[in-house]
């Protein structure tokens, strides 16, 4: 198998005065980026790390009726063998915490942390496009709808270039990714995809396709898959900036090339097409008729 060609996302400082220009242009031109100086500390997403491989080295049937973890998957997979949601409201719930309350601690940290960063990307994006006011995105993403995601992907010897999830663009507004040092991360660009070296100080920062709908295509989510690694477990840890299934996407300016959706039209349509084609189609389904 061969390596894949390696890309090199911006990487935005976030504590230089030209960052919201660069994060503008990043988030047109790529979809996907990085960010350093984003105020969470090395050590406690270490600490996160530490707790996620804890965690999936749990038994699976702990794991699987745990109060803490989510194991809802629009993916068709076994969730709770690969990945665990963690829903921020059910992290500052003590009820729910059971025997991981190591886990639930560290992420109480990184929750408020994680949620703080997503909120002033997306106020960003919003004033760049023009928007004035309170942040329309913002509004609608709260602990009860957004959540933490924690990923295992176990070593594949024989069938390394098999992906989990599925090839994918995320469907939130916007996705905060941390991954460890094993790479494996790729995104699509010029219909190629690309191997997203690993970057310790770095947070990646993935446009989603509500996003997208949002901003009247001006801000594009990227699709991009994992593949696994034949010698070394990977793990990774998620937040996503999620409105509730009710809210409507609504669209920064007019006419919009995309009809009028609910989050929860758009979720329920994807995984009908998961379970249909197995594939994700997205947006596509929601453009107005001829444009």
């Amino acid at each position: 198998m061969m390596t894949p060609q390696e890309y090199q996302l911006p990487v935005i400082d976030l504590s230089q005065p030209c960052a919201k220009e660069n994060i503008f242009r990043a988030a047109k031109k790529y979809g996907l980026l990085q960010v350093v100086n984003h105020g969470i500390s090395r050590e406690l997403l270490g600490n996160v790390m530490r707790e996620a491989v804890k965690l999936f080295e749990t038994p699976l049937e702990t794991r699987a009726h745990s109060g803490l973890l989510n194991n809802s998957s629009p993916w068709g997979t076994s969730p709770a063998q690969f990945s665990h949601q963690v829903p921020l409201v059910k992290i500052y719930d003590p009820s729910c915490h059971g025997q991981f309350t190591s886990l639930a601690g560290v992420m109480r940290e990184l929750a408020p942390a994680m949620f703080g960063l997503a909120r002033t990307l997306a106020g960003v994006l919003e004033e760049s496009l023009g928007h004035q006011g309170p942040s329309t995105l913002n509004e609608k993403c709260n602990e009860n709808t957004c959540f933490l995601r924690l990923n295992h992907y176990p070593v594949c010897p024989l069938s390394p270039e098999r992906f989990w999830p599925l090839p994918h663009a995320d469907s939130d507004f916007l996705t905060i990714l941390y991954q460890d040092q094993v790479g494996g991360l790729r995104l699509l660009k010029d219909s190629r995809f690309f191997a997203v070296k690993p970057n310790r100080d770095a947070l990646i920062v993935s446009i989603g396709d509500l996003l997208q709908a949002w901003s009247n295509d001006v801000y594009r989510s990227v699709e991009q898959k994992v593949e696994k690694n034949r010698e070394v477990e990977r793990y990774s840890v998620a937040f996503f900036l999620c409105p509730s299934s009710g809210s409507q996407v609504g669209f920064c300016r007019k006419p919009s090339v995309f009809r009028k959706f609910t989050c929860g039209e758009y979720r329920k349509q994807f995984q009908e097409d998961i379970k249909r084609t197995c594939r994700k189609v997205g947006l596509p389904r929601f453009r107005q008729t001829g444009m």
